[in-house]
């Protein structure tokens, strides 16, 4: 399993900055044109998505909960009396209609223009009104205690298509779902960050819920009550995509098969709840499939087919057949077939390379045998491969392997070799905490064979960079402190060499920031499939334990001809994530920022990150503009507290409008971020309580003030501006919340695997973030 060496203490990924020394420059050009290519585009940026107006249906005493949606939109709000009653001019508020009210005039609304969401409180009674949930576009199901912004916040994302968690995965080289078998949800809880390690969706089976009776027996089908409000507790305890499965009695599940219209009654709820993806099995009939296509909005149909009868043949006709009619009301396909002769499994293949081959704009493909003997071809399938856990008490089908079994598996079969993992760190932060228990406790519960040692940077010798990633068994590390892109290629004779003298590929991330904190080992053969593993196949070294970086072992000397290195920021992406965790996207559209910071690196990811979020107009203190942000940002330096005062009140007198409906017009400073040190703390302060009372404008009172502190202040609280920010009406965030996001996309770009946020806090402990 994972051997972990630690060698220097290391915090993991967090505050954008640079190495200080004489090694890098401290002051960096940023707008100067990097001497290499650019290279990985963005996926899965947040999108303007559904623009109709939203129409926030509530139960009695539940008014509160349209100015939270509101909130978490970024929109003001108002009660209406009827849909008949919203017109345009409500097109930049949330509206909000009683349940009572709404029974008269849903069914005539202008489904053009609105968005009709049933917001029902549990606690109400259940199950919600039929004939609303039956009229409605979406429901939102949820307890008034405790509440779960978080959980508003991504149903809202999803229903809306703000954000699009599908076109990440496709992308990923290797995907995993993980079934939950348990007969009730709460049974799963307590375990639900262990459960989830390396998964990438979970999958809920709906035919093997048990919903209690009052006589102390179980329904034959659990009721839409029951199910949906099984839905809102996992939703609530996990940020992974959801699968939704009514797996019928001849599939190996226990939905009955008589009355198909079943199906599609709770498949349709599901997609009113906002599940991500639908499971549905292909012998359904047509007209159900294809309705609840047309139906999906912004979630995904998975479509199923299973074959227990132990007579499949991958190689026929009959199973192009199946995949050619799966996919045409699908956005992926499943197909699993029981298995009894080693053979099949490469029939198997043969048949996955015939459907790559021959249909190359076809949707992924999950295939994989049942069986012990089976069981190999789950290493070989890239995408859902369906897994189990040994916390589950059954598995969902036979021959299912955990994730760790999978690896395990690859890497006995040589195609994941064992690789050398580096966490590099500078001088300034040799007595920072110690990260490589946490490496090794993500290694060892993906079941990965991988080393991990934290480096010092040294200008040159044993310990300059072209040391650690010029070794065949080089899988990647990640700087923290971040490293000048320019220093980096300047100081190195070994990167700008790569790819036949073209240099390193550069994420556009890293790219426009100009700071780089991961290496990415990618194979660089355009004949290679992108659902290839991460790591470069090779005979796997064995190495002894040890505190040093020789302890690693001898590595072998060069890197493979086949693979390249890319260059990329994950910082970013934990500002991203940070800030969209309890507010949907559309809260920051057109919103106006202010961004502390004493140099533009220390800046750079967050400007990143909000024009990421499209954000309005940027105000910027203690540095200077990067050039390379010009184009894309609106931004204005403050130069005097007079001009900061001045910002400050334009809110209520009408910002510039840029497009997008923000909280309090784009001059009302709504998003404070600051990468000031601790140093800095009572300017930072001085700050938050100064835009902390700005001037309500337009919609103020539904404006939730945003204050995102990137420096770490573990070691004093005292002047703490996120306590200050609080104080002072904003939701505030710290280090803590990007460093934990910034490891997610760190680890998924080293090992290309999901470890989910709620596990990285887990087990790292407030120690470590």
């Amino acid at each position: 399993m994972a051997a972990v060496q630690q060698l220097e203490p290391v915090p993991t990924p967090a505050r954008p900055q640079s190495m200080s020394g004489d090694t890098f420059s401290k002051d960096v050009d940023m707008g100067a044109t990097s001497p290499i290519q650019p290279g990985v585009p963005l996926c899965s940026e947040p999108q303007r998505g559904d623009t109709r107006i939203a129409v926030i249906i509530y139960g009695r005493g539940q008014e509160k909960i349209v100015a939270v949606f509101a909130e978490v939109l970024g929109k003001p709000s108002r009660i209406k009396s009827r849909f008949e009653e919203v017109t345009q001019e409500d097109q930049d508020w949330v509206i909000g209609v009683s349940a009572d009210n709404a029974k008269e005039d849903i069914a005539t609304r202008d489904r053009g223009l609105v968005v009709a969401i049933n917001a029902h409180c549990t606690g109400l009674g259940m199950p919600p009104n039929i004939y609303l949930s039956a009229q409605c576009d979406y429901e939102f199901l949820y307890t008034e205690t405790p509440f779960f912004r978080r959980d508003l916040a991504r149903f809202t994302s999803h229903v809306l298509g703000q954000l699009c968690q599908h076109q990440a995965l496709i992308a990923k080289p290797r995907t995993f779902f993980i079934s939950t078998t348990f007969p009730d949800v709460h049974t799963a809880l307590p375990n639900i960050d262990i459960l989830t390690v390396g998964a990438d969706a979970i999958e809920i089976r709906v035919d093997l819920l048990k919903e209690p009776l009052d006589d102390g027996t179980f329904s034959d089908i659990p009721s839409l009550s029951y199910v949906g409000e099984q839905v809102m507790l996992l939703r609530q305890r996990t940020e992974l995509p959801i699968i939704f499965t009514t797996r019928c009695t001849k599939e190996n599940g226990k939905f009955p098969m008589e009355n198909p219209t079943l199906y599609y009654d709770y498949l349709y709820r599901a997609l009113q709840w906002g599940v991500e993806y639908l499971d549905v099995e292909l012998w359904l009939p047509e007209g159900i499939r294809k309705k609840l296509w047309e139906q999906r909005g912004n979630s995904r149909i998975m479509s199923a087919f299973h074959d227990f009868s132990g007579a499949w043949e991958w190689t026929s006709d009959r199973a192009e057949g199946i995949f050619v009619e799966s996919q045409r009301y699908a956005d992926c396909v499943k197909m699993i077939a029981m298995s009894g002769d080693h053979n099949e499994n490469f029939e198997l293949e043969y048949f996955r390379s015939k459907i790559r081959t021959k249909y190359p704009n076809s949707v992924p493909l999950s295939a994989v045998n049942m069986g012990e003997t089976g069981q190999f071809s789950r290493t070989l399938n890239k995408f859902f491969t369906p897994i189990t856990h040994p916390l589950l008490p059954i598995i969902a089908a036979p021959g299912q392997m955990s994730a760790a079994e999978i690896n395990q598996a690859l890497a006995l079969l040589g195609q994941l070799p064992r690789k050398n993992m580096y966490g590099i760190t500078s001088p300034a932060m040799r007595r920072a905490t110690p990260q490589a228990p946490f490496y090794a406790k993500c290694f060892n519960e993906l079941g990965l064979p991988h080393q991990f040692a934290v480096v010092e940077w040294q200008p040159k010798g044993s310990g300059c960079i072209g040391a650690w990633c010029n070794q065949r068994n080089f899988g990647g590390a990640y700087f923290n402190p971040a490293v000048s892109l320019r220093s980096l290629l300047s100081h190195s004779k070994f990167l700008p060499s790569l790819n036949l003298g073209t240099g390193p590929t550069v994420s556009e991330a890293a790219r426009l920031i100009g700071m780089v904190d991961t290496i990415v080992v990618r194979p660089i053969s355009s004949s290679t499939p992108t659902s290839a593993p991460p790591s470069i196949p090779s005979s796997p070294l064995r190495h002894k334990n040890g505190d040093s970086f020789s302890a690693l072992g001898p590595a072998q000397t060069g890197l493979p001809p086949n693979t390249s290195l890319v260059l990329d920021n994950a910082s970013w992406k934990g500002i991203l994530s940070t800030l969209t965790r309890d507010l949907a996207p559309s809260a920051y559209f057109g919103c106006a920022a202010v961004v502390l910071a004493s140099s533009a690196e220390d800046a750079a990811s967050a400007l990143f990150a909000l024009k990421a979020l499209k954000v309005g107009k940027v105000y910027t203190v203690g540095f200077k503009t990067p050039p390379a942000f010009g184009k894309d940002l609106l931004i204005e330096p403050f130069t005097s507290l007079e001009s900061i005062q001045r910002a400050r009140t334009v809110g209520s007198k009408g910002g510039t409008d840029v497009g997008a409906a923000g909280t309090g017009g784009t001059g009302s400073p709504f998003l404070v971020v600051s990468a000031l040190g601790p140093e800095r703390s009572t300017l930072v302060g001085m700050l938050v309580r100064l835009f902390g009372s700005r001037g309500s404008g337009a919609g103020a009172a539904n404006s939730r003030k945003v204050f995102l502190d990137l420096a770490d202040r573990s070691a004093s609280r005292k002047g703490d501006p996120g306590l200050i920010a609080e104080q002072s009406g904003f939701a505030a965030y710290g280090a803590a919340d990007v460093t934990a996001f910034t490891t997610v996309e760190t680890l998924r770009l080293l090992v290309g695997q999901n470890v989910p946020y709620s596990f990285v806090r887990l087990a790292s402990g407030r120690t470590l973030f």
